[in-house]
C-alpha cells in the first residue's frame, strides 16, 4: 500500500508557494499604486514658494576721476546686491523663499519718482536706494504711503538721519560724521592732535569739512588752520601735468603752521588725489585721500572677510568696493528679516528690523544693528590707504554705555530726528 502523505505535502507546499507569490505580486501592485498617491499628497501639503522682490534704484553716470584706478565699474553696488540675492536664496530655499532683484538706473540729476513707481508696480516692497539725499527725500514719503521700505546706500548726509529723517528709510551707508569720528579717534589714538584742513568748494566738500570740525571738537583734536581749494572748472587730467601739479599743491600748502596731519575734504575729486607727497611740509594726509575712512576696503580680510572677498571675486571677476558691500548688506538685511521674522510682509519685517532681536553679520567683527532713534546702521569703520586696511574704529578706549559703535556719529542725546 502506497503512503499518500508525501503527495499531500507536495500539494500543500505548491499551494503555499502560489499563495505567497500571489501575495507578493498583489502587494507590489498595491505599493506601486500607493506611492504616487503619497507623492501627490506630499506635494499638496508642501508650502508654496514665497517670492520676495527687492528693487535697486541707482543714480549713476560715468565720470572722469583724477586717477584712472578710481574709475568706478559699471556694476558697482549692483554686483554686491546680486551676490547677496544668491546668499539669501541659499538660506531661503529651506523656508520656501525666493528673492529677486529689479534694477533701474537714472542719472544723478534726474527726478527718481517715475523710476521708483516702476519698481513698486513690479511688486517691490523693499528698495535699495543708491541716490543723493535730494532724490531720497523725493521718494521717501511716497514710499511710506505705499508701504515700501527704503534702504539708503548712497547718501552720507547727516541731515537724512536728523532733521529730514523718515520712518521708512533705513540707512546702510555711514554718515559723514561717522566717517570723520572714526578718523579722528585714530589720529588721537596715535597722538597726532594738531591738524590743518583743506577743503573743496562744492557742497559735499563743505559738509565733510564740517564733520571733521565736529570730530575735532568732540575728540580733542585742534584744527590750526584752514584753506579752501576753489574749483576753477579745469579739465583735471589734461590741463596740468605732473610738474605743474607738484608746484601747485606745494605752493597751496605753503605757509601753514606746523601740524601733525593734513585733513582733506574733497568729495568732488577736484584736487585731493594730488595732495599726498606734494605738501610743503612732509606730513601724513587723511580724509578723502591718503588715510581714508570707509564702510569697506577691497583688501579687508579679517573676520572671515577673505571668504566674502573670494566669493565676490569668483562671481564678478573684481574686488569688492564699499558700495558693493553696502548693497550686499542692504539685501542681506531684508534676507535676515525674512528668515527670522514671523512673516514676510513689509509691516512684520519692518517691526522686526526695529526690534532688539534684529542683527546682521557683515564681516566686520561684530553684528550690526539699527539705531532706534534715526534708523542708522551701527557699524565699524575701516581706515585704509590704497593698498591695505590700517585700522578699524571705534578705537580702543572709546567707551559707550550702550554700544561702542555709538561713539561714531550722532548719539541719541544729540539727535534732532523725529521719525514720522
Amino acid at each position: 500500500m502506497t503512503d499518500a502523505r508525501p503527495r499531500s505535502v507536495a500539494v500543500f507546499l505548491g499551494a503555499l508557494a502560489l499563495a505567497v507569490n500571489g501575495l507578493a505580486v498583489n502587494g507590489s501592485s498595491a505599493i506601486a499604486q500607493e506611492q504616487p498617491a503619497q507623492a501627490t499628497a506630499a506635494k499638496k501639503a508642501e508650502k508654496p514658494i514665497t517670492e520676495i522682490r527687492i528693487g535697486y534704484l541707482r543714480a549713476f553716470k560715468p565720470h572722469l576721476t583724477l586717477s584712472l584706478l578710481d574709475q568706478p565699474p559699471e556694476d558697482e553696488g549692483i554686483a554686491g546686491a546680486n551676490v547677496a540675492i544668491a546668499d539669501n536664496d541659499t538660506t531661503g530655499k529651506f523656508l520656501r523663499q525666493h528673492f529677486t532683484l529689479d534694477t533701474i538706473q537714472i542719472k544723478p540729476e534726474d527726478d527718481p519718482v517715475a523710476a521708483f513707481n516702476q519698481l513698486v508696480a513690479k511688486g517691490d516692497r523693499y528698495v535699495v536706494a543708491d541716490l543723493s539725499a535730494r532724490q531720497i527725500l523725493a521718494i521717501a514719503d511716497i514710499a511710506r504711503d505705499k508701504g515700501v521700505l527704503i534702504f539708503n546706500i548712497g547718501a552720507t548726509d547727516d541731515s537724512l538721519r536728523e532733521e529730514n529723517c523718515r520712518i521708512n528709510v533705513f540707512h546702510i551707508a555711514p554718515t559723514r560724521s561717522m566717517l570723520a569720528d572714526a578718523l579722528a579717534q585714530y589720529l588721537m589714538w596715535k597722538r597726532w592732535p594738531k591738524w590743518v584742513l583743506i577743503y573743496g568748494s562744492h557742497e559735499g566738500d563743505h559738509l565733510f569739512a564740517n564733520a571733521l570740525r565736529r570730530a575735532a571738537s568732540r575728540f580733542g583734536g585742534e584744527i590750526l588752520a584752514e584753506k579752501e581749494f576753489k574749483d576753477t572748472g579745469t579739465a583735471r587730467r589734461t590741463d596740468t601735468g605732473a610738474v605743474q601739479i607738484q608746484k601747485l599743491i606745494s605752493t597751496f600748502t605753503q605757509g601753514l603752521p606746523d601740524y601733525d596731519v593734513m585733513l582733506v575734504a574733497d568729495e568732488s575729486e577736484v584736487f585731493g588725489t594730488y595732495v599726498p607727497y606734494r605738501t610743503w611740509m612732509p606730513r601724513p594726509v587723511a580724509g578723502t585721500t591718503g588715510l581714508v575712512p570707509s564702510a569697506w576696503h577691497p583688501a579687508s580680510e579679517q573676520w572671515a572677510g577673505i571668504q566674502m572677498q573670494s566669493r565676490f571675486l569668483k562671481a564678478t571677476g573684481r574686488r569688492m568696493l564699499s558700495k558693493d558691500m553696502l548693497a550686499w548688506t542692504a539685501v542681506r538685511v531684508v534676507g535676515e528679516a525674512a528668515t527670522r521674522a514671523k512673516g514676510t510682509d513689509p509691516e512684520t519685517m519692518d517691526a522686526y528690523l526695529r526690534s532688539d532681536k534684529f542683527s546682521v553679520a557683515a564681516f566686520k567683527g561684530q553684528k550690526l544693528t539699527f539705531r532706534d532713534w534715526n534708523l542708522q546702521l551701527r557699524q565699524p569703520i575701516l581706515l585704509g590707504d590704497t593698498r591695505s586696511v590700517i585700522s578699524t574704529s571705534p578705537q580702543e578706549g572709546y567707551l559707550h554705555q550702550v554700544s561702542e559703535l555709538d561713539t561714531l556719529g550722532v548719539d541719541k542725546p544729540e539727535t534732532k530726528c523725529v521719525l514720522k
